[in-house]
This record gives structure tokens, sequence and C-alpha cells, in this order.
């Protein structure tokens, strides 16, 4: 019996280190949160903001005038997340549950569900958090795999930016909110050709202007 109970709290001292916390996966909570992800800008494929507007909560300034709002299972968003407030890039491991979008009238909006955070602890103070969504018309297995060919230019994606998340949920809290997820939209990153030679242009420049 003596056994039995050691084994049972040796168990349980295993499974707390490796208890995993929750957060809230959607972008649109009455009163708390509101934002949205939008598709490419028409006439510019290449270009990407983050930040809410005038219609988001907490309101702000970003202009999307212009942008249409995702929607669909052609769409797909993940997360990635890592222990603590403003954590480095390298710490950052993708959450493994993905989820798409709303249509009609709720473009834009997450299709909420729950997520296990993998590297953050139950109950913890703070995780720093990541959104990613991209066009999954041609599906990919993984949000890894999506993001490989977003930077590639393969495919149209766009990322919400570090943010952090506090009270992440567990034994003690509830999921926790995504509060500082601000509305971003989709682009096509240069490819590596296009970036190059503009940078060659501006060096170009540079040299001329200094010649003069």
């Amino acid at each position: 019996m003596k056994k039995l109970v050691l084994a049972s709290l040796a168990l349980t001292c295993a499974a707390s280190v490796f208890a995993q916390g929750t957060v809230n996966f959607g972008n649109r909570v009455s009163g708390t949160l509101v934002s949205y992800v939008y598709g490419m800008k028409p006439g510019d494929p290449t270009f990407s903001q983050v930040g809410n507007g005038n219609v988001d909560f907490p309101v702000g300034t970003t202009d999307w005038t212009g942008f249409t709002r995702v929607g669909g299972s052609a769409y797909s968003i993940a997360l990635m997340s890592a222990p603590g407030a403003d954590a480095a890039d390298a710490a950052l491991q993708w959450v493994s549950t993905t989820t798409t979008f709303r249509t009609g009238t709720g473009a834009g909006v997450i299709a909420g569900v729950t997520v296990t955070l993998p590297n953050v602890a139950k109950d913890a103070a703070a995780a720093t958090v990541l959104a990613f969504a991209w066009d999954n018309t041609t599906p990919y297995a993984t949000p890894a795999a999506a993001w490989t060919a977003w930077q590639g230019g393969l495919i149209a994606g766009g990322s919400s930016g570090k943010f952090n998340v506090t009270a992440i949920g567990g034994d003690s809290n509830v999921p926790a909110n995504l509060l500082g997820l601000k509305s971003f939209n989709l682009y096509m990153v240069p490819e590596p050709t296009t970036m190059a030679l503009a940078g060659l242009g501006a060096a170009a420049l540079l040299i001329f202007r200094r010649r003069k």
C-alpha cells in the first residue's frame, strides 16, 4: 500500500511538471476584446499592418478602409506561445490546435476554441503569444508548414506580432482571453529576388546622392 501511495505521488508530481495552461483562442469577446483579421490590401499584396481601428476594442487609429475581412474554412489561424512575458522568438512553440473563421457578418472573427499552450504551465502569471493566419485553400498539414510557405512567398499569411497574456488558465484560472491581440492583415512576403533588387536600388540611390 505504501509503495502504491508513493507511486501515485510521483505520478502527480510528474503531471504537475508537465501541466499546460489554457487560453481562449478568440478575437471577439464582448466588452473585453474586439479585433479582426483582414485579407490582402487591394492593389498592394505586400502591404502589412497591425493595429486596432475605430470598430475595435480597445479603439485604435489604424485605418482599415478598403480591406475585406477573411472568412470561412479557406483561412486558418494558429498560435505560438512561450512561458513568461516578452519571451525571445526562439522560445516560441506552435500550439497544435488550429481553427478557422466565421462567415457573413462574422467574417474576420476567429471560430473560437479553448487551446492548450504546450510550454506554459497551468495558472502561469504570463505567457508570450503570437497569432498567425494564412490562406489554407491548398491545405497545409501544420502551421509550421504554412509559415514556411508564407515566408517563401507561396501563400498569403499574416502575423499579429508577439504580445503578452496574463493569468493563464489552469486549476485556479479560467482560460485567459487574448488581451493585447490587435487586428492584422494577410499579405504576400516579397520574393527574395524582388527584395534584393529593391535593396540594390536603394544602395545605388544612396551612392548617387553622396557623389553629388
